[in-house]
């Protein structure tokens, strides 16, 4: 491609149709629109049709399927993943199924790409979060260049290659126990089993775990055959020697943390009361002092138990500290009181949200802790912030981000659940305990805290940071 830097570059970003993928995509589309102040790069966000229509519920209901909307940086274009009804989740549910939806969400990606050729803005690049195979597709099909959207750490990343390059076996004759260690290049020690993501040692055969599996083993040989540029939410300060190790085997670029500023606008999926719950709880957070509120929430995905947010709960009041628990809709299961069940039950220590902003209250001073499932946005959100975490992980690549939260970076710790798998009020109580109290543990851990916010916010920062100058290099590359 001779134009060089001069030629126009226009990236269309493909994401999930889950929160953990719109977010970080939607920054990432922002951020690549946002290098040239000429205009000559462009970005444009692409969802399954029902993520589309409840990130613009007012345009979507009529307007075509064809419809372009856009927020003055960068363009949003809706694709069909053959469920365009929302009779199902992000999951397939067999194989059949998922080469259905696969065909359907690679033909509808094709005429994506083609409708804005038609429109003058032909695709030059384009960049899936990880897990979508119909991106892979459509990029080799139509031979535009592609890049990965890593989402997860550099570690994980360092796990997953080396999973499907000869530790896979290891794994999986050891997968029952959880303290059994495994030593992977790129490590400085061995981890536990207890540590790794968990679609590397799900066991049961179901069809989730299945799919996961194979959509990974997928990815991991497109990746060596094609080998296109693989793009990872973590910096080199963070994950220098995991980086260090991929970069052996795959063309990685850092281009971490992907976290805007808390003013940023930001997308919620799920129902949620907006502008008046957001001014009650800022309200709430303005009037107590600095470091001394603990702020919980379990992400857009994972469903509680009843007994276990009632131990949550519980391991709230009983630290003595005010809290703000954000507990979604649809967050608990068999709750017939739902949130207004644990708001009659707060008094006047904590208040109790179905939603919130979460960077803008985890940049808040008044925020002292972060109770937390341990995903890697949220995880990123906390570094970016200066917040120590207490982890509850449960799935997916949260054991392994509680691993380096704690044992790596120290910067938090873990909470552990009992025999029965619910981490007690007491248990909760004890690590909040860890982090916030008067300790020399607590103190050096938000000491650490504060430091990495230092080095998180300058590797981020828009100001010829190293994400920048990572994501320049990268549109360099794509125009040659």
């Amino acid at each position: 491609m001779a134009h060089g830097e001069g030629r126009r570059q226009h990236f269309l970003v493909v994401a999930l149709g889950v929160q953990s993928h719109v977010n970080p995509g939607r920054a990432l589309a922002h951020r690549l629109a946002r290098l040239r102040a000429d205009g000559s790069i462009t970005a444009t966000l692409s969802v399954p049709v029902t993520t589309y229509r409840r990130m613009f519920p007012r345009s979507a209901d009529s307007a075509p399927a064809t419809a372009e909307t856009s927020d003055g940086v960068i363009s949003y274009v809706a694709h069909s993943d053959g469920l365009d009804d929302g009779s199902s989740s992000s999951w397939a549910a067999d194989a059949e199924d998922r080469a259905r939806r696969r065909r359907a969400s690679a033909d509808s990606l094709s005429a994506v790409a083609a409708r804005l050729a038609g429109r003058g803005r032909p695709v030059t690049c384009i960049a899936c979060t990880m897990v979508s195979p119909p991106a892979l597709d459509v990029a080799r099909e139509h031979a535009i260049p592609l890049a990965v959207f890593w989402l997860q750490p550099a570690t994980v990343l360092a796990l997953c290659y080396h999973y499907f390059h000869g530790h896979g076996a290891s794994v999986a004759a050891h997968a029952a126990d959880p303290a059994h260690e495994v030593r992977v290049p790129g490590l400085r020690r061995p981890l536990r089993m207890r540590c790794l993501p968990s679609f590397l040692t799900d066991t049961s055969g179901s069809d989730r775990a299945t799919a996961l599996t194979d959509v990974f083993r997928e990815l991991f040989e497109f990746l060596d055959r094609w080998r296109p540029t693989v793009l990872v939410n973590t910096f080199d300060e963070l994950e220098p020697d995991p980086l260090a190790e991929v970069r052996r085997h795959l063309d990685v670029v850092a281009v971490g943390p992907m976290v805007g500023p808390a003013t940023d606008a930001r997308i919620h999926l799920f129902d949620h009361d907006d502008d008046a719950g957001k001014k009650r709880y800022t309200e709430w957070l303005h009037a107590h002092p600095d470091g001394s509120v603990v702020y919980a929430s379990f992400g857009s995905v994972t469903k509680l138990a009843k007994r276990q947010m009632q131990e949550i709960a519980g391991g709230l009041r009983q630290c003595g500290r005010p809290y703000l628990l954000v507990v979604r809709r649809d967050g608990v299961d068999d709750d017939e009181g739902g949130i207004h069940g644990l708001e009659n039950d707060t008094e006047m220590q904590g208040m109790v949200v179905d939603w919130c902003d979460q960077l803008e209250v985890l940049s808040h001073p008044a925020v002292g802790c972060f109770v937390s499932h341990c995903g890697w946005n949220s995880a990123t959100e906390a570094m970016a912030s200066g917040v120590p975490i207490v982890g509850v992980p449960n799935m997916f690549d949260q054991p392994t981000n509680m691993y380096l939260v704690e044992e790596e970076w120290g910067v938090g710790v873990r909470g552990e659940r009992d025999a029965d798998g619910v981490l007690t009020g007491a248990e909760l109580a004890r690590c909040i305990e860890l982090v916030m109290g008067d300790g020399a543990g607590a103190v050096v851990i938000r000491e650490r805290a504060k430091a990495l916010q230092e080095t998180a916010q300058a590797a981020a920062s828009a100001a010829g940071g190293p994400a920048e100058r990572n994501l320049c290099h990268l549109v360099k590359t794509m125009s040659k």
